[in-house]
């Protein structure tokens, strides 16, 4: 699929941010157009994957980062929300010192995420997605079943890492990107970041098999 070029763009950014920041930015969304295949033999249908984009694609699309959140987390990695009421649960960087009067809508991992970062966004485009049942936006137990228009509660099938990635692949491949320079996460994250690593060097990644990931691995503990 061709790529959404005002889907790939630096999410909510608004005008030039401050250095080592990468500004003010919006959580979006996306509607995968195929049901998602699970490990416990469930066809998971509508699924939506809340995600925010930092920095710029570059034109042969080969300098996509993926960074995976830990349990806790959400889609909101990195900047100020656009949306100070939602607030991220972030990493241990200053987070606190960093706010001032901001209030809390800091991404959870805006210490790595930036210009002059250790994911540098002026040569790298990082992306974030919000996980497979986590309800911070993506398709999770507190979002409506389909089948009944009830929250799917207690009926959400049970999931794995591989789940998790697996609904990251689809999403990225419905995005157009088939390839990305590194996958990195702490705690959860890591685990989802070690499946991408697992996965690339013994199966297709994506709907079909062009996806590539290089075997570089980052896990914060």
């Amino acid at each position: 699929m061709t790529a959404n070029r005002e889907m790939l763009g630096a999410a909510g950014t608004a005008g030039k941010p401050v250095a080592g920041s990468v500004g003010s930015v919006e959580t979006q969304h996306h509607e995968l157009t195929r049901p998602l295949a699970l490990d416990c033999g469930i066809e998971l249908a509508a699924v939506r994957i809340a995600y925010e984009t930092y920095g710029e694609l570059s034109p042969t699309r080969d300098n996509v980062i993926l960074v995976c959140h830990a349990l806790s987390g959400d889609a909101h990695a990195a900047g100020f929300s656009a949306d100070p009421s939602d607030q991220s649960t972030r990493d241990g960087f200053g987070a606190d010192d960093r706010d001032g009067s901001a209030g809390k809508g800091l991404g959870w991992w805006d210490g790595m995420i930036g210009p002059g970062k250790a994911f540098d966004t002026d040569h790298y485009f990082v992306i974030s997605t919000n996980l497979l049942g986590g309800c911070r936006g993506t398709t999770g137990p507190s979002s409506l079943n389909p089948a009944t228009g009830m929250p799917y509660g207690s009926d959400f099938p049970v999931i794995t890492v591989a789940d998790m990635v697996r609904a990251e692949a689809q999403f990225l491949d419905e995005l157009g990107i088939e390839r990305l320079a590194a996958v990195a996460g702490g705690s959860l994250g890591g685990m989802q970041a070690f499946e991408w690593a697992i996965r690339a060097h013994h199966v297709p990644v994506g709907r079909r098999p062009r996806q590539q990931v290089r075997p570089a691995v980052a896990v914060q503990r």
